[in-house]
């Protein structure tokens, strides 16, 4: 059901970054509310703290936050792209499906390159490599 409302009159200055802002606070909340978000951020900690025990250099930090950051993004859009989709079509169709594990497979590529990222990160710190 459609919400009723006026539309978003457009804001300049000041008011446009604390618009912005609230958009952006309204969209983590919402992202808040997926399972998968809590578990890569959860995930993404975790690498961090690993990462710190196992002193590895703070560039490996840098890198591993810039990763976390970018699946982060990945989940966004995918979330976003399911939200259209189930708006636009409700009923099951498979451009629908393609369009949902599209953006699934975008976040599966980032969580292969987080994984690959902490294995290399690892081996490098114990010279293993």
């Amino acid at each position: 059901m459609a919400e009723n409302r006026k539309p978003h009159e457009k804001v300049y200055g000041v008011a446009h970054v604390y618009a912005a802002a609230s958009y952006s606070w309204s969209g983590a909340k919402r992202l808040w509310g997926e399972t998968a978000f809590r578990h890569e951020l959860l995930a993404g900690g975790l690498v961090l703290v690993l990462f710190a025990v196992i002193g590895a250099a703070s560039v490996y930090f840098i890198g591993a936050v810039l990763l976390i950051f970018l699946t982060l993004v990945a989940e966004a859009l995918n979330t976003a792209i399911e939200e259209i989709v189930d708006l636009v079509s409700p009923e099951w169709s498979l451009a629908a499906k393609h369009a949902k594990d599209l953006g699934s497979f975008a976040v599966f590529c980032m969580l292969c390159s987080n994984g690959i990222f902490a294995l290399f990160v690892i081996l490098t710190t114990f010279d293993w490599i």
